[in-house]
């Protein structure tokens, strides 16, 4: 069983929500990728979403965008990536990891190649952002011939029909995005969201994560009490971005996951 499916499988067990950090490979600093995903794991983090940097994130904001640029200027590229996820599972065999990105790094890579080394690898899924479902057919037999789940994107603006399809081809859990917009903006409306993620949750085969906005204790807890997962991403991105050192980075790390996890709990 793939590991994103075990590791919700537990969670519902025990009437908890996943946590889910997300951070980009290659920011704050090479050296300091694995050891902040140790870092984030240790503190709580019940699945780490890896950003591949990309030249143009169009669905990330500044925050985001920039470490993706820092990191690409460090030659972060997906084959480095996969080398992280590898180093990773050296030491954690258990944490599902998904790689967040772009269909571009992954079709210069080669569909069928880009899936056997993900596996190969350790890694569980993968989210493509610019991958509407009516594309996804034969990417989806390829990953699924792997083991590897695609992760679907779903935003307010989803139509029903649309989400129905997610419903059918998707795997592992599906990626709310809390309000149309950029990653790091402050538009969270959580009655909104609410009403929608319950009604989501009835319909689909899937547990929802809901992203976007969520930035700290207070807020991951407010969305904990509906959704399956929280996904939190620039505000972490953020809090690393200034860390001088590796051992810095992975207090950061542990410093901004620990209370929300203690929130969560």
């Amino acid at each position: 069983m793939n590991r994103i499916d075990t590791r919700f499988a537990q969670l519902r067990s025990e009437g908890r929500c996943a946590l889910i950090p997300f951070i980009t490979a290659g920011d704050p600093s090479l050296e300091a990728t694995v050891p902040v995903m140790h870092a984030l794991a240790a503190a709580g983090a019940d699945v780490i979403e890896l950003g591949v940097p990309f030249s143009d994130p169009m669905a990330d904001g500044p925050v985001i965008q920039q470490s993706s640029e820092r990191a690409l200027a460090r030659h972060a590229g997906l084959r480095w990536v996969l080398a992280c996820v590898r180093a990773f599972r050296e030491r954690d065999a258990l944490t599902p990891v998904v790689l967040m990105g772009y269909l571009n790094p992954v079709e210069l890579f080669g569909l069928e190649r880009f899936s056997a080394e993900a596996v190969a690898a350790g890694v569980d899924g993968v989210l493509l952002v610019d991958c509407p479902p009516e594309e996804a057919e034969a990417i989806d037999q390829v990953f699924a011939a792997s083991g590897l789940h695609r992760i679907a994107l779903a935003a307010p603006t989803t139509t029903e029909e649309r989400l129905a399809a997610m419903g059918r081809q998707a795997r592992g859990y599906l990626y709310y995005v809390s309000f149309a917009g950029v990653t790091g903006a402050n538009n969270l409306d959580v009655g909104a969201v609410r009403e929608r993620v319950t009604r989501m949750r009835t319909e689909l085969p899937l547990p929802v994560a809901v992203g976007f906005g969520i930035k700290d204790a207070e807020s991951a807890r407010a969305v904990a009490d509906f959704a399956d997962g929280v996904v939190i991403g620039s505000a972490l991105v953020q809090h690393l971005a200034g860390a001088a050192t590796l051992d810095d980075a992975v207090a950061r790390a542990t410093e901004f996951l620990a209370p929300i996890r203690a929130a969560l709990g």
